[in-house]
């Protein structure tokens, strides 16, 4: 793989903009290129049949590294065959690199200047940009500093209530000690030798994230090694145990000056909050509010040391970008300019500084230690968990349930067709029995395959569909995974439905038709339990993030808006007639219909009004959310979509009471209101779930920044959303098709709106990454466990 893939492949999605273009260089090295081969064409002299660089004296085989008299100054290049100058300059308050090209005089050099102006403003861009992250890390470092000094002090509450003495437990702490200074020495060990000396090479001015008090609280002592070592003195280290005096137990009157902070949102603090109820953020010191305490620090760690790994390969992959390029240029202009810059580079502040290495370190330490019983093998497996590996049995399996899937189709059609079932006397009443039993999960199977094809498309032009959606790092499951599970119950339920005909047409199983139409509950129970299950196997990371996110929604607004949630209720809206086969499961067996196969649900009031409810749950749960985000977040945006919603649940009624009493005065509501739903939910996916129909965008009529690069398949998108939003109309005008049965027409729309949620699915994501894009937003912010009283000051102050 060339540099150029490699370089997009490993970079932050949200970062792509603060990287080096590398791209556009090699265009700007393309047209220097391209002009030296127009001017100066490169010509063999006469009788020289090979290429020049087979006449060049023989350099030998041993290269001689070190000469036995080294000269005594290292010899310094003339200025005058230096191709270009590299200048720190201050420009409005900050500091930045500019580059004189020497050879203006050459020919091409005009394209030379502007590669090394476009190199120049590249850097800057990437060091600046480094810098402020860095600065973002170090200041959430101190915040986390003083979350772990609360933390030691409310273990040392909750482990010995009556207090900690020091001078009880002089004895223990000198055992403490030796077993810092014994752990130190193993862990050096393992550091590489080269980490190590760029370590004591360098400038030691942080230390962040003590174990002990805070870092204001450093002694004169402390304050003369750090003098010592910036001067290049040499440190000589002081026994442990004189170290480990000066840090002694955290202070227990740092917890007089902190608070709890609740951010569990549960339904009971939802309440509290309506209520007006005053917030308890007393500390309670016991074993439960500690695991609370330590599990939401340890997350906080882990989120904090990946946002160091993301900077330091950011660091990395900069650094060795401009090195390529130079060597291209190099190359291309035959020039030694390169060693030059990267010197530059090298002394910069993306290049040497070690601060976010020695906060890895730290972070390494204190996390093994306090969150990890000072397992290191235990504790990094948690700090940089593996990444899911991609296993042949799973694209083996896939492929063999995909064609398992497609034979029992074509058996199920040839039975159809063999047996002449679909002109049988008893065809109507198969179709309105247990034709809206299977096709419960038709809906099911088409909506994973439409989320397969999503992650395939995300995962081609690079959403990070993952950080939105917040799975956990090395659980989210690829799309030949959704494609294992979708097909898998394509076989079961395509299995169950050629078993239910073929007990059916045989003679010798008439007797058993109770069993025979018991086929599709015993499936849902099967996939219930499966859904459920508690064990780890079945991927249930997955399964029961999709039953948090389930049940969220379901008793919305209790619990706190997230993407996910009103991500997954947006998907149920596109499910109605899969409610409505559920509640036919319920009617069906709970009243003994099934016996018989009678279908005697239409007549009974009960299912008739729950026939409005089911249909309107999805919808419901979505302007619940909206109104909670409208009143938390103050966005009037919330209150036009709670708004929107309340139309469709208008008009989702008014069809089906119009499915239940034929009459004109129904229709025409029906009418109305539909086509207001569909036109109002037609401009909100366009234009604010999808960000398109900007007129004034540098893509005219979508947006600015674009991930597939056709521009065709956005207005195509647009067309198709529209025309698949006002396929619910036939549900009114009842439109022939093909002389087909109502049910069957029923599912064809419905599976018309789950492959228009599918199509949605991936250009509202596409949204959403690209709004994270703008903002460099790359990482989500983790509630800590403790707040401090200076902390709320500041922010009454602001």
């Amino acid at each position: 793989m060339k540099f150029g893939k490699e370089f997009a492949s490993q970079m932050v999605p949200e970062w792509q903009g603060a990287y080096m273009d590398y791209d556009y260089l090699k265009t700007l090295l393309k047209d220097i290129h391209t002009f030296n081969q127009r001017t100066k064409p490169q010509s063999i002299p006469h009788g020289l049949k090979r290429s020049l660089s087979m006449y060049r004296a023989f350099s030998g085989l041993l290269i001689h590294r070190h000469s036995q008299h080294p000269p005594t100054s290292p010899p310094s290049p003339d200025v005058e065959e230096q191709p270009i100058l590299v200048n720190s300059v201050n420009r409005n308050g900050s500091h930045k690199v500019e580059t004189t090209f020497l050879m203006q005089g050459d020919k091409g050099g005009e394209y030379e200047l502007v590669y090394f102006r476009r190199l120049d403003d590249e850097f800057n861009k990437v060091d600046k940009f480094y810098k402020s992250k860095v600065a973002e890390v170090t200041q959430e470092a101190e915040v986390l500093n003083k979350q772990m000094d609360a933390l030691i002090a409310f273990r040392i509450k909750v482990e010995n209530p009556h207090g900690w003495s020091w001078q009880d437990r002089s004895g223990d702490l000198t055992r403490l000690a030796s077993d810092v200074a014994t752990s130190t020495a193993t862990l050096a060990a393992t550091i590489p030798a080269g980490a190590r000396a760029s370590g004591r090479r360098s400038v030691e001015h942080m230390e962040i994230i003590e174990e002990g008090p805070s870092v204001h609280d450093e002694s004169d002592e402390d304050k003369k090694d750090t003098v010592n070592k910036e001067s290049g003195e040499q440190n000589i280290e002081k026994p442990v145990g004189s170290k480990f005096k000066k840090h002694k137990p955290a202070p227990l009157q740092i917890l007089d000056r902190v608070k709890m902070n609740n951010t569990l949102a549960t339904p009971r603090s939802t309440i509290k909050v309506f209520l007006n109820a005053p917030k308890q953020s007393d500390l309670k010191f016991d074993r439960e509010n500690l695991k609370r305490v330590e599990n939401k620090l340890k997350r906080a760690f882990v989120e904090f040391y990946q946002k160091l790994l993301l900077l330091k390969s950011y660091s990395f992959l900069n650094t060795l970008a401009f090195s390529k390029i130079m060597k291209k240029y190099d190359k291309i202009a035959s020039r030694n300019a390169s060693e030059s810059y990267m010197n530059m580079v090298d002394s910069s502040y993306l290049g040497s500084s070690e601060e976010v290495t020695k906060l890895m370190e730290r972070v390494e330490a204190t996390f093994i230690k306090h969150f990890a019983n000072s397992n290191r093998s235990k504790g990094m497996n948690v700090l940089r968990p593996k990444a899911r590996k991609q296993r042949h049995t799973t694209t083996f399996y896939t492929g063999f349930f995909a064609g398992c899937t497609a034979a029992l189709i074509i058996a199920l059609i040839l039975i159809i067709r063999a047996r002449h079932i679909l002109g049988h006397d008893g065809t109507d009443q198969y179709m309105e029995t247990m034709f809206p039993l299977y096709s419960l999960f038709g809906f099911i199977v088409l909506h994973m395959v439409m989320y397969a094809g999503n992650v395939y498309f995300w995962r081609r032009y690079r959403v990070n569909y993952a950080f939105i959606f917040g799975f956990k790092q090395g659980t989210e499951l690829g799309y030949r995974e959704v494609l294992l599970v979708s097909f898998g119950l394509a076989v079961m339920s395509l299995g169950s439905v050629l078993s239910n005909l073929d007990m059916e047409m045989d003679p010798k199983t008439n007797d058993y038709k109770a069993f025979t139409e018991i086929i599709p509950l015993i499936l849902v129970v099967v996939v219930f339990i499966i859904l459920f299950f508690p064990f780890n196997i079945l991927y249930r990371s997955s399964r029961f993030f999709f039953l948090t996110c389930l049940f969220h929604s379901i008793l919305a607004p209790l619990y706190k808006v997230r993407l996910p949630d009103f991500f997954l209720a947006d998907q149920l809206t596109s499910q109605v007639q899969a409610f409505r086969s559920l509640e036919f499961y319920v009617c069906y067996y709970g009243w003994g219909d099934f016996r018989h196969r009678e279908n005697s649900c239409k007549t009974n009031d009960v299912f008739n009004t729950f026939s409005f409810i089911v249909a309107v749950i999805p919808f419901w749960s979505r302007l619940l959310q909206c109104l909670r985000r409208f009143f938390e977040e103050k966005d009037t945006l919330q209150g036009y979509n709670g708004v929107k919603y309340f139309i469709t649940i208008v008009a989702l009624c008014l069809r089906t009471a119009y499915s239940l009493n034929k009459g004109l005065g129904w229709e025409i509501l029906a009418l109305v209101f539909s086509v207001a739903a569909a036109i109002v939910g037609t401009y909100w996916d366009l234009v604010y779930d999808w960000g398109l129909l900007q007129r004034h965008s540098r893509n005219r009529w979508l947006r600015d920044r674009l991930l597939v690069p056709r521009k065709s398949v956005y207005f195509g998108a647009m067309v198709l959303n529209v025309l698949l939003r006002f396929a619910w109309l036939q549900t009114v005008f009842n439109f022939k098709i093909f002389d087909l049965h109502r049910q069957t027409v029923t599912t064809i729309v419905a599976s018309l709106e789950i492959i228009r949620r599918g199509m949605w699915n991936f250009f509202r994501l596409e949204n959403e990454h690209l709004n994270n894009v703008g903002k460099y937003r790359a990482f989500k912010s983790v509630p800590l466990p403790f707040n401090y009283d200076e902390d709320e000051d500041e922010d009454k102050n602001e």
